[in-house]
C-alpha cells in the first residue's frame, strides 16, 4: 500500500512539475518579430498603426512589430518583394502597377473607404453646383500624381474636354491658391485641409472641398499589403497581425479615445500642433468610417475594379490585371 501511495505521489509530482515547466516555457516564448513599412511619415493618417505600436495591440497578439515610417524615398512594395518587410501600406495604383509587373503582393485590408484626396476651393468665387461648373476654371494637378489620374477620370466621366479647363501644375507651395491664381487646389482632406482651411477662415474667406468619390470616382487609396508567400507560409502570423491592426484602428478612431489618439500622434509627431491634430482626427474618421454601418478595413471590390479600369483607360497599365484576385482579407472586423 505504501509503495503504491509513494508511486502515486511521485507520479503526481512529476505531472505537476511537467505542467509548471511547460507553462513557464510558453511564457518565455519571445514575440515574433516582423516589420511594417508605412506609405508616408508618421501623421494623422497612420494613427491606428501608431496606436497598435504604443498601446500593446501587437504585443498582446504575440508580435514585436517594427513600424517604419514611409516617405518619398521608401517603397513598401519593394521591401516586401526583397524580404526587408513582411507587411506594408500602399495605394491601389501602386499595387496595380506592381501586379502588372508580376509582383506577388496581395491586399489584406483597405484603410480609407473614401480617398482623402480632395480639391479645396472658394465657393464665393467659384461656386460648384455640378461638375459642369469646372469648365473655364483653373484646376491644380500634380503631373504624374494620383490627383492627375483622378481629375482626368472625373473630366472624362462628365464629358468635359481638357481644353475646357485649365490644368495647372502644382507643388507643395500653396501660394498660387492663396493668391487666387488657381481655383481648385488638390490636398488631403484629413491632413492638409484643416491647416489650409484654418488660414482661409482667419483671412475671412470661406472654403469648401470637392470630393471625387462623391462624384463617382472611387479611386482606392491606402491599403495593407503582404506577399502571397507570407500568406501561404505564415498564415497565423498574418492573421494575428491583422487582428491587432484592425483592433487598434477601431480603438484609435473611437470618439471615446479621441484624447488618447491625439496624444499618440503627438508622441510620434511632436512637430504638428495639437490644435491641428484635434481637427485632423475627425476628418480622418469620416474618410475611414464614412457611414454609421461602415466596417473598418473592408475591401471595396468594386472600387478596386474601377481603379484598375481608370488606369487601363489612361494607359497607366498595358493590360488588365484582374485585381480582385489579389484582394485577400483574412480578418473581418
Amino acid at each position: 500500500m505504501r509503495q503504491r501511495l509513494g508511486f502515486r505521489i511521485v507520479l503526481i509530482s512529476a505531472t505537476l512539475f511537467f505542467l509548471f515547466f511547460t507553462a513557464c516555457s510558453e511564457k518565455k516564448q519571445p514575440p515574433e518579430e516582423v516589420s511594417y513599412r508605412l506609405k508616408w511619415l508618421f501623421n494623422i493618417s497612420v494613427v491606428g498603426d501608431l496606436w497598435a505600436d504604443a498601446h500593446g495591440n501587437f504585443t498582446r497578439n504575440g508580435l514585436k512589430v517594427n513600424v517604419k515610417p514611409g516617405g518619398p524615398e521608401k517603397d513598401a512594395i519593394k521591401e516586401l518583394e526583397i524580404g526587408h518587410a513582411q507587411f506594408g501600406v500602399a495605394s491601389a495604383d501602386q499595387v496595380i502597377r506592381a501586379v502588372a509587373k508580376g509582383s506577388p503582393i496581395v491586399v489584406l485590408a483597405q484603410l480609407f473607404q473614401v480617398n482623402p484626396l480632395h480639391w479645396i476651393y472658394r465657393p464665393d468665387r467659384t461656386p460648384l453646383r455640378t461638375p459642369q461648373d469646372l469648365k473655364g476654371k483653373s484646376i491644380g494637378i500634380t503631373y504624374g500624381g494620383n490627383d492627375e489620374t483622378i481629375m482626368r477620370a472625373l473630366l472624362a466621366k462628365y464629358q468635359i474636354r481638357e481644353d475646357q479647363v485649365k490644368l495647372s501644375s502644382v507643388r507643395y507651395d500653396f501660394t498660387p491658391f492663396y493668391k487666387g491664381e488657381v481655383d481648385f487646389w488638390p490636398l488631403y482632406r484629413n491632413a492638409q485641409a484643416p491647416i489650409i482651411g484654418d488660414k482661409l477662415l482667419k483671412a475671412g474667406e470661406r472654403f469648401d472641398l470637392m470630393s471625387p468619390s462623391g462624384l463617382g470616382i472611387r479611386f482606392v487609396a491606402n491599403s495593407v499589403i503582404t506577399t502571397q508567400k507570407m500568406l501561404d507560409k505564415r498564415p497565423d502570423t498574418v492573421k494575428r497581425f491583422m487582428q491587432a491592426l484592425l483592433e487598434a484602428w477601431g480603438e484609435a478612431l473611437s470618439p471615446d479615445n479621441k484624447d488618447k489618439a491625439i496624444e499618440t500622434v503627438l508622441k510620434y509627431n511632436p512637430e504638428t500642433p495639437a490644435e491641428i491634430v484635434k481637427k485632423q482626427l475627425p476628418a480622418t474618421r469620416i474618410l475611414m468610417l464614412p457611414r454609421s454601418d461602415s466596417k473598418f478595413g473592408k475591401i471595396d471590390v468594386a472600387a478596386w475594379q474601377q481603379t484598375e479600369k481608370i488606369m487601363l483607360e489612361q494607359k497607366l497599365i498595358d493590360a488588365p490585371v484582374n485585381i480582385e484576385k489579389r484582394l485577400r482579407p483574412v480578418v473581418e472586423n
